[in-house]
């Protein structure tokens, strides 16, 4: 994988570097009152920020992502987007504790209901979604157990009950295309193999649907959870040695 794969957009900021620069700046110029610009503020958007999202996008063969202060700010985001007071959603039963944490003591008390089934039976997953049910959400493999999901049954059964159908893809990441499978997005922690020397915490959303990606988008920069430009560098910069750092555990692993 070579740097050009990941091309930043920000025109005039990079100057045709291969490793995208670190723009730290808050705010931008603007031609005028109403003049539109590629970014404005940084809580909204930032071109270091951007590289990164083209990046994970790419390795998704996906949009540029949606990237975030951590892997929690992006379920939350998620969760903001896709939950409303009386829905439901059907969680996994092994899902990394923060995850369940945020809903049963975030979402929860806003009215939120939150099912556990075990991911791994496709016929109990089938039977507890209903109408009211606005995600099936899963982890696989599952953070600590390595728990395993067939991704394709459970997209399959999600399409025909017309449910949004979100993976967290932390473990498998990107370069392993859970949206090949089905899942309408994946939510990443990219703290961890993304980023892959322990230095940055990061998360970020992928998905091929364009109307849940602006809405992410909007929600983050209501909420102001847009991952730092430093963080998103070093993030960014990590990713070049993805591939062969997978390629390695997964050797490891089966030995």
């Amino acid at each position: 994988m070579s740097s050009h794969s990941f091309a930043s957009s920000a025109a005039g900021f990079d100057a045709g570097a291969l490793i995208p620069p670190l723009v730290q700046s808050t705010t931008f110029c603007l031609d005028g009152i109403g003049a539109g610009a590629p970014h404005t503020y940084s809580r909204a958007s930032n071109p270091t920020v951007d590289a990164l999202e083209i990046a994970l996008g790419a390795l998704a063969a996906a949009p540029p992502a949606v990237a975030f202060a951590s892997g929690l700010a992006a379920e939350h985001a998620l969760f903001l987007a896709l939950l409303r007071q009386g829905s439901e959603i059907v969680v996994g039963d092994v899902v990394y504790g923060g995850t369940t944490r945020l809903l049963e003591r975030f979402f929860v008390p806003f009215g939120i209901r939150v099912r556990s089934v075990d991911a791994s039976d496709p016929k109990a997953v089938a039977a507890a979604l209903s109408c009211d049910t606005a995600c099936l959400f899963v982890e696989t493999p599952a953070n600590p157990t390595l728990k395993l999901v067939d991704l394709r049954a459970l997209a399959a059964i999600a399409r025909a009950a017309g449910v949004p159908f979100v993976v967290d893809d932390t473990f498998l990441t990107g370069d392993l295309r859970p949206l090949d499978a089905g899942a309408t997005a994946c939510v990443l922690s990219t703290t961890k193999f993304c980023e892959g020397h322990g230095v940055a915490i990061g998360g970020a959303i992928t998905s091929r649907d364009d109307a849940l990606l602006e809405r992410l988008r909007f929600v983050r920069k209501a909420t102001g959870a847009i991952q730092k430009p430093f963080d998103a560098w070093l993030t960014r910069n990590g990713l070049e040695t993805l591939p062969l750092r997978l390629a390695r555990h997964a050797a490891t692993a089966l030995q």
